[in-house]
């Protein structure tokens, strides 16, 4: 039985890798590069518009749920969590420094990206069963191209269905938890203290997700804000008291990123492909999750939600994957023969901030988890919504409840291939009309920038 499982999770990571090739790679970088050109360079020249438009609040005649703000900070709960620590010690253990160069990359198209995907959530909202009003992939392809591409819209929902468990956040929550908590207290870490862990998780997350968009967006909106100053506060603190290595931290950065001597299948084919596959989990820029939350917004203008959408990579893959970069790099072991995670990070906050440091990160890592636990649920929900209708969408979440549990037992290189394999058969649908639809954002930039 054992072998069989393994043969499973073998399969899994053998999809996973084959899928986050070259083409995929292609299609969300180069998609994004085209999303930069095609809008005018929008993240560069209206950024400054998109932080003012935060201030707007709700639009109280517009088809939602939440606010733009509201949105944003679930939407970055979501995205700012264990792939913002957990998710670069991985690209690093994968990539090598030059990963860190291509979730930059990432970064900057992903705004693009997003801009679009905020603006068509907006154009093309769409009711469910129960007569409210939805936004997501989903409804793009199936208002924006037509209902003979429903087909599209439920492969993408039955994937958002897989993507969206927090599969990593529990193993790495527990991962931490054993690190720092148990083991030093002598407790074993064996399946059966990983599989309380677990079950410990899920009963905390269930107070919030249990309340729906309403709850999750009010707790999102109060400890996005704080956890990110907080973040950076610590962080700085270590680069501060580390300023002599800084300058060649940078420099392995751009070494790692610009070695071609190996050719496009060594090491820097590997640091593209996977810094573009970690960025692709932290910032989601193409894979479709985020429309959904921002499609919850009461917002009539889809330029303004498009802008304000295009905030969270400068956020998520920009400031806070850099942070945390910086501070394994600087003391951190990342040159490990197998994937690694949090214990990568725990190691360099520790060696950095000696007796302090691993705890310290450890209360972060507690805050990032549960904040998107609490956006993921929404997710699933918004997918089971539009697969089965209003009125059993919300037993989706007992389902995601009970996934945390199995996260926290199963192998970390097991998780990483099915959320991986599941944000690429997401990306491809959303991508695509991404692409098909965008000639429509640009008439809306049009009308919407000469007012």
């Amino acid at each position: 039985m054992t072998n069989f499982w393994n043969a499973i999770g073998s399969g899994i990571v053998s999809f996973s890798n084959w899928i986050w090739g070259m083409p995929l790679f292609l299609l969300l970088i180069g998609g994004g590069l085209y999303f930069l050109i095609y809008s005018g360079f929008v993240p560069f020249r209206y950024y400054i518009k998109a932080l003012k438009s935060l201030k707007g609040g709700k639009d109280k005649d517009a088809p939602g749920q939440i606010s733009s703000f509201e949105a944003l900070t679930s939407a970055i709960a979501a995205t700012v969590g264990m792939g913002n620590i957990s998710g670069v010690a991985v690209a690093l253990t994968m990539g090598g420094p030059g990963a860190i160069f291509w979730m930059w990359v990432s970064a900057i198209v992903g705004m693009a990206t997003k801009f679009f995907e905020g603006t068509l959530t907006i154009m093309f909202k769409g009711k469910d069963s129960a007569g409210e009003y939805q936004g997501g992939p989903m409804y793009m392809i199936t208002k924006g191209l037509g209902e003979k591409w429903r087909p599209m819209a439920v492969f993408f929902s039955v994937f958002g269905l897989i993507g969206t468990l927090c599969l990593m956040q529990a193993n790495q929550l527990t991962e931490a938890i054993t690190t720092v908590v148990t083991t030093p207290a002598g407790i074993e870490n064996t399946l059966l203290l990983r599989l309380i862990i677990g079950i410990i998780i899920c009963l905390l997350v269930s107070i919030v997700v249990l309340g729906g968009i309403k709850r999750i967006s009010k707790v999102s909106a109060r400890v996005v804000p704080a956890m990110v100053a907080m973040y950076f506060v610590l962080v700085a603190y270590i680069v501060l008291t580390n300023l002599p290595v800084v300058p060649a931290v940078f420099a392995s950065i751009f070494d790692g990123a610009f070695d071609l001597q190996a050719g496009a299948g060594g090491l820097a084919g590997t640091a593209i492909v996977i810094g573009a596959r970690r960025a692709a989990f932290v910032n989601e820029a193409g894979v479709g999750t985020a429309s959904m939350m921002h499609g919850a917004s009461k917002n009539n203008e889809p330029v303004k939600e498009g802008l304000v959408a295009m905030i969270g990579p400068s956020i998520d893959s920009g400031l806070v994957c850099t942070l945390t970069a910086l501070a394994i790099l600087i003391n951190g072991t990342y040159d490990t023969e197998q994937i690694r995670g949090i214990e990568v990070a725990l190691g360099s906050f520790e060696a950095s901030i000696p007796g302090l440091g691993h705890y310290l990160l450890m209360i972060m890592v507690v805050i990032f988890a549960f904040s998107t636990m609490f956006s993921y649920s929404y997710y699933g929900v918004k997918c089971t919504n539009f697969l089965i209708g209003a009125k059993y969408a919300n037993y989706y979440n007992y389902f995601f409840l009970i996934m945390l549990v199995v996260g926290a037992v199963i192998s970390l290189d097991v998780v990483v291939g099915v959320i991986d394999s599941a944000y690429a058969l997401m990306a491809i649908p959303t991508m695509f009309t991404l692409l098909v639809l965008s000639p429509k954002v640009k008439k809306e930039m049009k009308r919407y920038f000469s007012k």
